[in-house]
C-alpha cells in the first residue's frame, strides 16, 4: 500500500486511480479514504487521476496522538502533494476535509491549486460565539466528545442515523450504509477522534477562505444535522471571491443515494468548466 512519511515522522495511507489531471479528495471524520470510493472511480473513469488519502490517526495512516489539528493536517496535505508534484489540482473536502482543504489551499497551494470544491464543510466556523450565534454550541461538542471517550462504537452506531438523515420521515438509507459508517470510525485512533473534534468545531478558517483566489463550488445539503448550512456554507460562499454555492433541497450531511448522484455530477461538470 502506498504512503508517504511526513517530516513529524507519520506515516500517511493514500490511494490513487486513473490518469490525467490530478483530483485530490479528503474525507470527514470519522471516516478515511474510503468514504470516496464511488468517486473515486467515477473520477477515475472520466479520465482524471484520483487520489484520496486518510488523515492523521484515521484509516490506514499512523494512529498519532498528537498533530490532530486543522494546521497538521493541512501541512500533511502538503507534503503529499508535493511528494506527488501534484499540479493544476482540484481539491475536494467534505466535512472536516473541507476545512483541511481550505486551509491547505490558503497556506499552501499557490501555483498548485486550480479549483476547490467543498461538499458539506465546517468552515469558516462550526461554534457558536458572540459573533457567529448561527453556530452550534460548545455543549454539542463536549456530548460529541464524552460519547467517544464512553463508548465510540454505539456512538458511531448512533451518530449514522443523522450523519445520513435516516431519522427522518421517509428516509431510505440502507443498513449498510450506515454499517460502514460505523466501520471507518472505528479504524480511527481515539486520541485523534477526541483531539479532531476541536480541530473541526473550533478552528477559524475566516481568513483562510478570504485568501483563496481559485473558483471554488460550495455544495450543501440544507437538511444537515452535523454541520448546519446557515453557520458554514451560507458563509463561506460571501467571504469566497469566485465562490458558488450550491444547495442541494433535503438532502442530508452523508453523501448517500440520490444527493450523491446529483452531487457528483455537478463534481465532474464543475471540474469540466
Amino acid at each position: 500500500m502506498p504512503y508517504i512519511t511526513t517530516t513529524d515522522g507519520t506515516e500517511i495511507y493514500y490511494t490513487e486511480q486513473g490518469t490525467g489531471r490530478p483530483v485530490l479528495l479528503s474525507h470527514g471524520w470519522p471516516l478515511s479514504s474510503d468514504a470516496w470510493q464511488v468517486e473515486l472511480k467515477l473520477l477515475a473513469d472520466a479520465g482524471y487521476r484520483a487520489i484520496a488519502h486518510d488523515r492523521r490517526g484515521h484509516g490506514r495512516s499512523a494512529k498519532t496522538a498528537t498533530g490532530n489539528d486543522m494546521d497538521t493536517y493541512a501541512k500533511d496535505l502538503a507534503e503529499l502533494v508535493d511528494a506527488l508534484d501534484l499540479r493544476d489540482l482540484v481539491l475536494i473536502g467534505h466535512s472536516t476535509g473541507g476545512g483541511e482543504v481550505v486551509r491547505y489551499a490558503a497556506r499552501y497551494g499557490n501555483g498548485r491549486v486550480a479549483k476547490i470544491i467543498t461538499i458539506g464543510a465546517v468552515p469558516p466556523l462550526m461554534l457558536q460565539t458572540p459573533d457567529n450565534p448561527e453556530g452550534t454550541p460548545i455543549e454539542v461538542f463536549d456530548g460529541i466528545r464524552a460519547g467517544v471517550l464512553a463508548d465510540r462504537s454505539q456512538f458511531y452506531q448512533d451518530l449514522a442515523e443523522s450523519f445520513f438523515g435516516a431519522n427522518r420521515e421517509g428516509a431510505q438509507v440502507s443498513q449498510g450504509a450506515k454499517d460502514d459508517f460505523w466501520r471507518q470510525g472505528m479504524l480511527v485512533n481515539l486520541s485523534a477522534a477526541y483531539d479532531c473534534v476541536k480541530a473541526f468545531s473550533e478552528t477559524d478558517q475566516t481568513d483562510d477562505l478570504a485568501a483563496i483566489e481559485v473558483p471554488m463550488l460550495i455544495a450543501h445539503g440544507d437538511d444537515d444535522q452535523i454541520v448546519p448550512i446557515a453557520a458554514s456554507a451560507e458563509k463561506a460562499a460571501k467571504l469566497v471571491r469566485k465562490g458558488t454555492l450550491k444547495v442541494y433541497p433535503g438532502a442530508p450531511h452523508g453523501i448517500y443515494g440520490a444527493y450523491q448522484e446529483a452531487l457528483d455530477a455537478d463534481i465532474l461538470a464543475f471540474i469540466a468548466e
